[in-house]
């Protein structure tokens, strides 16, 4: 692989961004004509460190996963995107392999409710991308790594999240997600990422193995959900959540809303400006 080349790529690829049209705030003098370094390692979900090592060839070997979220961040085109991926040393995903790609169309939805609270998940409940009101909703989830941004694992094994379940709730859950990794492991039957999944999960949860052996069939998930999030600073907000599934994608994106005029719509706008603005003194 040359290095060398990859990081020039990224470094005129970051360039040629307008940060408005990904979502950066634009204020006061700007030396750089893009996106600043700092700025594309933030939409990435990657250290500003990695990255300039990255540009500067002093990093090898960058993982699928920082490729597709450095394309991403970039919002680059598919052939960009496979070019990319080939400069690294990876070979583009297939379609034999889960898709974790944001398609232009998603991303125009997911700008429009940059006010809402919205992640984007894959086939697998892999978190892609969860934007800054999700974030404060929920607690930050930049800093998950690996297995910790599937949801299957944080609600069998892992720490959960700030949502609250009653025990036949969480139960009721944990069956259903199980059931639709399922059938996401017979759609994608190459992709060995959901078998290392499917592996971790059942070494670690005698739960997960008791329902995957089942071979419970998923039920249909309810249009509008609702649900209790316990926000360490505004206190209980309780929530519809939607999961809409863009089934030419194969990406599920969970979006929180609350009723207009409530108490609860109250806490939520609180929630969201106490997580993504610096309060001055």
């Amino acid at each position: 692989m040359q290095t060398w080349e990859f990081g020039r790529t990224v470094r005129r690829w970051r360039d040629r961004v307008a940060p408005e049209t990904v979502g950066v705030p634009v204020g006061g003098r700007r030396r750089a004509v893009g996106l600043r370094r700092e700025e594309l390692a933030a939409l990435a979900g990657i250290s500003a460190d990695y990255l300039t090592r990255l540009e500067q060839g002093r990093a090898t070997s960058p993982s699928a996963q920082v490729v597709e979220a450095i394309a991403r961040a970039l919002r680059l085109s598919d052939a960009d995107r496979d070019l990319l991926y080939d400069l690294a040393g990876h070979a583009a995903p297939g379609p034999d392999l889960v898709p974790s790609r944001i398609s232009a169309s998603v991303q125009r939805l997911l700008d429009r409710l940059a006010t809402t609270p919205v992640a984007v998940y894959d086939a697998t409940w892999t978190l892609i991308v969860a934007n800054a009101p999700y974030d404060a909703l929920i607690g930050p989830t930049s800093t998950w790594r690996g297995i910790e941004r599937n949801a299957v694992w944080r609600n069998l094994i892992g720490p959960g999240t700030r949502v609250v379940h009653s025990p036949e709730e969480l139960a009721a859950l944990q069956a259903g997600q199980v059931a639709e990794l399922r059938r996401t492991a017979s759609r994608y039957p190459a992709d060995r990422s959901v078998q290392a999944l499917v592996s971790e999960l059942a070494a670690g949860s005698p739960r997960f193995v008791e329902l995957w052996e089942a071979e419970t069939v998923a039920a249909d998930r309810d249009t509008v959900k609702r649900k209790v999030v316990q926000h360490p600073t505004v206190g209980p907000i309780a929530l519809d959540c939607d999961v809409l599934v863009v089934a030419t994608d194969d990406v599920r994106i969970m979006l929180y809303t609350a009723e207009p005029g409530t108490e609860d719509a109250e806490r939520l706008a609180l929630a969201i400006v106490l997580g993504t603005q610096t309060l001055v003194d």
